[in-house]
């Protein structure tokens, strides 16, 4: 069957499906597009707003209407498209059904999800399946996790060597200086995150079936950081675990390299970083409650009843303001640990202390939402433009598994973001 249309933005009325449609302006200029949803009269209302605010003309986008709850009309709309750009989460509720339909009417798909729950489930579930239809189904396609991801590609193709390791440190702050009161996430991403902690439980069994064998294991071994630790390496400041999925969504990339590639896989790390200790502490202790209180039905309903005020004001359903987003700044530092010898196999040890250290760094503004729909937008475009330098069968896959081989990264600082080399040293 023919294909009406290039990309189909589906839950373009959402709140990061209207910042999806804002970047398809510029990103999609060379392409047909179309958006989707369930009601007419909201995604008439989104490509009024966004092309009032950019002039530009957009009541001549097609829409289509589709219903996450009608299996029809999903498979209906999957097959106008070549790539479905999903922004309906929570997608542990609300991703499979579209993923499933993708498959049945050979359409690709991406998604900007950070539940390491479902994507990993969808790759158990779909995978064969996708590779049949010779599809790609690729998940965490923005701020989870295409900088980590991408980033510790880019560390790997800098480092001229053997990689053995490699920490993250994630930090935000405001480019302007000044700090704003208000929310800093969208209620439909805290939600997603109470669903995540609810049902960690169920990671041990998913993984299990879905990576029944073991990675190599590798010396020197990367171990845990202190729970609160100091960096000096990023400006001495205040660091902790991030409870985000980048760690799940490098390692899968890493494994499949392995794999399918025969590439010696890193140990990662994932931290986030704050100005004071008392930041650190503040955050510690707030994840305690909430991890407590998503564990229980009753919790899950008042921390999703009153979002505002278990988090302090930090997630709501209007979800941060423009201008708080606009001057937001993400950075992420990669901290990479190796040798500049490297091994004929990649199971193979080397016996001298690792004697060569890397630090790379990818940055970008607006991270939560604009950012990531600008990377959303181009892994789907890197389907449509690049898919020969995608593996090969189609297949459901986290964002380096999928375009380490294409210009995404190029194209990604086309458009805002920076990959650098911060220092080398070697022994």
């Amino acid at each position: 069957m023919e294909k009406s249309f290039d990309i189909v933005i589906f839950g373009a009325s959402g709140y990061t499906g209207k910042y999806a449609v804002r970047e398809a302006v510029k990103i999609l200029h060379n392409y047909k597009w179309a958006v989707a949803g369930r009601n007419k009269e909201k995604l008439q209302s989104v490509l009024k707003e966004v092309g009032l605010k950019n002039n530009v003309e957009l009541s001549n986008v097609p829409i289509i209407i589709a219903d996450i709850n009608d299996d029809k009309s999903l498979r209906d709309m999957t097959a106008q498209a070549k790539v479905i750009v999903n922004c309906c989460g929570p997608y542990r509720f609300y991703g499979e059904q579209v993923v499933k339909a993708c498959i049945e009417t050979k359409t690709n798909h991406v998604d900007v999800s950070g539940e390491p729950q479902y994507m990993e489930t969808m790759q158990l579930k779909y995978n064969d399946a996708a590779r049949e239809k010779g599809v790609y189904i690729v998940s965490a396609c923005g701020f989870d996790s295409i900088p980590a991801d991408m980033g510790t590609v880019f560390l790997q193709k800098q480092f001229n060597g053997t990689v053995n390791s490699v920490e993250t440190y994630l930090t935000f702050f405001a480019d302007d200086g000044i700090k704003r009161s208000g929310a800093s996430l969208h209620f439909g991403t805290f939600e997603s995150a109470v669903y995540g902690f609810a049902h960690a439980n169920e990671l041990g069994a998913i993984r299990r079936q879905l990576f029944p064998t073991r990675l190599p294991r590798f010396q020197p071994t990367l171990k845990d950081r202190p729970i609160i630790h100091k960096e000096q390496t990023i400006g001495n400041r205040y660091c902790m675990a991030f409870p985000g999925s980048d760690r799940s969504v490098v390692m899968r990339s890493q494994r499949y390299f392995f794999e399918q590639e025969n590439q010696r896989p890193i140990q990662m790390r994932a931290y986030i970083s704050f100005d004071s200790v008392f930041a650190v502490a503040g955050v510690i202790f707030f994840g305690i409650i909430f991890g407590t209180l998503a564990r229980f039905d009753f919790g899950r309903k008042l921390l999703l009843n009153y979002p505002k005020f278990f988090t302090f004001g930090a997630a709501s359903h209007e979800g941060p303001t423009e201008e708080a987003n606009e001057h937001s700044v993400m950075e992420m530092f990669f901290l990479g640990e190796g040798w500049k010898e490297t091994l004929n196999e990649p199971t193979d040890q080397f016996i001298i202390p690792p004697n060569k250290k890397i630090v790379t760094k990818v940055s970008v503004k607006n991270p939560g939402y604009g950012a990531t729909c600008d990377a959303l937008l181009l892994s789907a475009v890197m389907i449509l433009k690049e898919s020969d330098e995608m593996p090969k069968d189609g297949g459901v896959f986290p964002p380096a598994a999928a375009f380490k081989n294409t210009n995404l990264i190029n194209e990604l600082q086309n458009i805002g973001y920076t990959f650098e080399v911060v220092k080398i040293e070697e022994k």
